[in-house]
Parts: C-alpha cells; structure tokens; sequence
C-alpha cells in the first residue's frame, strides 16, 4: 500500500494540471458572482457559476488594471485563463488573465459605468459650464503635434480670426499613457497667462483609438480647468466622456477651431453694417435739427421780434396787476382780523376795567387782594384809570364780623 500525504497529493493534482495544455488556455462563460475586489492588492476574486455548477476564479492586479470595465456580481463574461490547484486547500480555480463580457463589448460597459459614476457627481451639470469669450486673445490646444487636427485647427484660426495666438501643448491622443499626458497638457494650457479658451482632441479613429478621452483622468482634467474647454474627438458619431464633462462639444476639431474664434470676415461686415446704421442716425438727426431751425426761422418769435415782446410785455403787465390785487386783498383780509383781535384784547385789558369806575388797592407795590392784608394806619396806593390817590387806612371792617 503506497501512502502520500495531502501535501503531497494535492501537489501531483496540481502537477497535472499544469502539464494539461488544454486547460492553460481555456476560455470559460459564466455568471459572476462573490465578486470581491482587494484595492490594496489590486487582486480580484469571484466566482463563475452557471446552471450546473460554479467555479472559483482569481485575477492578479497585473491582468485586472487592464480591464476596460469594473466587473460586477450578475455580470455574464467570459474569461480567459489557465486551470490549476491551490496545494493550501487543496482546491483547483482559474487563473483569469483577460475578462470580456459576454454579449456587450467591454468598452461601451466601461463608457456607461463611467458616464453614471461623473454623472452622479455632477461633472456634467449645465450650471457649471462656462461661457465661451467673443474674443480670444490666445487660444490653447491639447492634440498631437504631429495629427491632422492640429494643421486644420491652425488653417481655419488663421483664415477666420488671424489675431488669435495658437499656444499647442502636444501630448500622445493614444496608449496607456495618454490619459496622463492629456491631463497635463490641459494643466498647462490652463495656468498659461492669458489663454482664453482651450481646444481638446484629435481626429478619428477606432474605439481603442479614442479610449484615452474615455478616462477619469481626462475627465477630471477637463473639469478641474478654469479655462473654458472645448472638447472635439473624433469624428461627429464620436462621442466621448471627455464631450459630456467639457464646457462645449464640436464634432470635429475643424469645428472647435470655428466655434472658438469669430469670423473676421462676418465682423468686418457687422462693423460696416453699423457704421451704416450710424451715419444714417446721425443724418437723420441732422436733417431733423435743419427742419427745426428753418420752423424757428419764420416764426413770429423772429420774424416780428418787437410784436413778440409787446405781446408777452402786455401778458407780464396784467400778471403784475393780478398779483397786486391779490396782494391788497389779502392785506385788507389780514387787517380785519388784526383789528378783531385788538377789540378782544382791549376788552380784557385791566384799564378798561379802570374806565368802568373801578380802582385798583397796592399796598407795597403790591395788589391787594383781601382786607385781611391791611390794618389800621396802613398806606396804600389806589389806581384810578386816571391817575392815583395815596390814603391812610382809618378803620378796618371785616365781613362777617
């Protein structure tokens, strides 16, 4: 009886399944399920299952920064790996090393994922867009150096609005370095004195092509400029991440490069068309004031100019005469009330008093009041409404008593 150990013999299951050259590239369809992704590791573990059965996978960090999409539990992919055993637990699984999804394609998944996720932040609201200037000093450009956008980005500034300044950035448009290199040149547009909007794209191509301007990088980039972007990947079916975040979407870079300077030729016809405008005003006005004056000019005020002031003399002497009557009569009304209150006045007047037959007692320069203020030999002082009469108090007799 040959005895092995479970080391030993989960070791040999293992060494034949590694010489199994069908099973160290197979492709396998499934359902995902206990999906569980370690970010520090940046291993992904999960489960295929399907009606029948299921099947534990593993993914490394290298294989999975690859993958265009986020995979999800209830995903349905296909994966391609090799077979082998774990000789800890003794259990086999599958070494994913590349992951498409089954039915959709991994970039529009990837596209849609992305999409909700800024969406949701609010990259892509219309209240944080900026408006565009009329027009730009310097005009900034992220592309290639070397693509066709940039030479159509060139011919068109120049033939519409020759003032601008081109300031080119040139970064890669493709490869896994682009994004990062899109993201700086943005940065650096950006923080370029006095560049008032920037253009960012390249010309057609496939979706891989493109996929750079699909990126959270990108698109961060384009929402973190301070500078109006104008977004033009592609060709116009294109339709990228980097067109939802940026302030305007142009088709084409051709039509970045019209949508971010005016045309010269149509100003020079707008400023003529005002001038026009202008001079017919300001002839309009003109040949209103001539109009006026030749009125004025036979008028009476000059034609006849000593009538005119005789006239107005007349009308200025019988406003003199009204005011003057006004003025009487309010001084007659103003009298009659004057001489009213002095008959009031006079009525209450202590000497009127005097002149009904009665006199006034002082006695120390004061009013008497009550007999109770002198006494027998007293001196007071009697005021007649004619004069006075110093007398000597003989008696004196108190009522009642």
């Amino acid at each position: 009886m040959n005895v092995v150990s479970v080391s030993q013999l989960n070791r040999y299951i293992k060494a034949l399944l590694d010489e199994n050259s069908v099973l160290q590239n197979v492709y396998v369809s499934g359902e995902i399920s206990n999906f569980k992704n370690y970010y520090r590791s940046g291993h992904l573990y999960f489960t295929l299952k399907d009606e029948g059965g299921a099947l534990k996978c593993i993914m490394f960090s290298s294989y999975a920064s690859r993958l265009k999409f986020s995979p999800q539990d209830g995903m349905n992919v296909i994966c391609r790996g090799r077979v082998s055993a774990y000789e800890k637990n003794g259990e086999y699984q599958l070494y994913a090393e590349d992951m498409q999804p089954s039915g959709e394609g991994a970039y529009l998944i990837a596209f849609n994922q992305l999409k909700d996720k800024l969406e949701k932040e609010g990259l892509f609201d219309s209240a944080v867009k900026k408006e565009l200037p009329p027009f730009p000093r310097k005009i900034g450009v992220a592309t290639s150096e070397s693509g066709a956008a940039v030479e159509d980005i060139k011919n068109i500034t120049k033939r519409r609005y020759p003032l601008a300044q081109l300031v080119i950035a040139p970064t890669a448009v493709q490869g896994d370095f682009a994004p990062q290199e899109i993201a700086r040149a943005l940065a650096a547009l950006d923080n370029e004195d006095q560049v008032d909007v920037i253009i960012v794209g390249r010309g057609g191509g496939s979706v891989e092509d493109l996929w750079a301007f699909n990126t959270e990088t990108v698109a961060r980039a384009v929402y973190a400029c301070k500078t109006p972007v104008i977004s033009a990947v592609g060709h116009e079916t294109d339709y990228t991440i980097c067109d939802f975040v940026a302030d305007l979407r142009a088709p084409t870079p051709s039509a970045a490069a019209e949508l971010a300077c005016p045309d010269s030729a149509q100003l020079l016809q707008d400023i003529s068309a005002a001038k026009n405008k202008m001079i017919n005003i300001m002839q309009s006005r003109v040949d209103s004031g001539m109009q006026r004056v030749a009125e004025l000019a036979e008028s009476r005020v000059l034609s006849d100019l000593g009538a005119y002031i005789d006239v107005k003399n007349e009308k200025l002497n019988s406003l003199f005469g009204d005011i003057c009557f006004l003025y009487r009569k309010k001084l007659d009304f103003t009298a009659l009330g004057f001489e009213a209150l002095v008959e009031k006045l006079d009525a209450l007047s202590p000497l009127a008093v005097l002149k009904r037959g009665f006199a006034i007692a002082e006695k120390g320069g004061k009013v008497l009041k009550s007999v109770r203020a002198i006494k027998k030999d007293d001196e007071i002082l009697l005021l007649f409404s004619d004069g006075r009469a110093i007398c000597n108090v003989k008696e004196v007799e108190k009522n009642g008593n």
